[in-house]
């Protein structure tokens, strides 16, 4: 399984409030400075989230593997894949227990007059506060650190999550006044549909990697 298969776990950090978010932002006073915002602090904190759980990994893999090169290395691979396995099992159920709250909090009616300074910290703390991408985050470091794969296999990630974020910008550039659909579509399906769709990534992320801890038993 190499670093690509991670990328579906880019929807799960983006789609519910984030993407919420982004419309209200891309409908602005200032769309295009408080989304710049509001993306660079999304993707701050999901490039430092990432990061920080592959550094840990290597780090108390490195440990394991001190004993015995050969040995230690399998069953460090194991024990990696057993932990994403138990992050991606809380992972699912903390998507179900909170389908029906993205869009909810009465606060996203002040979005309309974000600044980019403003839009920069609601962007960081939105992935900092939702334990659904402190989940997704470790998942995906641990994953691209069980693989022995160096840190530049992460990047591919932060980029499309930001991506994602940034579709009711690009929605807006693209299509000018005409994106007022567009970017209602888009956060009704957010609101309603998002979370069926993590649901289903979490669950072919979970396939593979019971498949890779058969393949190493």
């Amino acid at each position: 399984m190499s670093f690509l298969t991670v990328l579906p776990l880019a929807v799960v950090v983006a789609a519910g409030t984030k993407l919420v978010v982004a419309v209200f932002l891309a409908s602005s006073d200032r769309p295009r400075a408080a989304s710049l915002g509001f993306l660079a602090g999304a993707g701050l904190v999901v490039a430092a989230g990432v990061t920080v759980s592959w550094l840990l990994t290597r780090w108390l893999g490195g440990l394991a593997a001190d004993a015995s090169a050969v040995a230690g290395r399998a069953d460090r691979g194991r024990v990696i894949d057993v932990v994403v396995l138990v992050l991606l099992v809380s992972l699912a159920v903390v998507v179900w227990l909170r389908r029906n709250r993205a869009g909810s909090g009465r606060w996203l009616g002040s979005i309309g007059h974000a600044n980019p300074r403003s839009a920069l910290r609601m962007g960081a703390l939105l992935v900092v506060v939702a334990p659904t991408d402190d989940l997704t985050l470790a998942a995906v470091g641990a994953s691209v650190a069980r693989r022995d794969l160096p840190w530049w296999h992460l990047l591919p990630f932060v980029l499309v999550t930001v991506f994602l974020l940034a579709l009711p910008l690009l929605a807006l550039l693209v299509l000018g006044d005409r994106a007022t659909r567009v970017l209602m579509d888009m956060r009704r399906w957010a609101e309603g549909h998002a979370w069926v769709v993590n649901e289903v990534v979490i669950a072919f992320f979970g396939l593979l990697t019971v498949l890779d801890l058969v393949r190493s038993g």
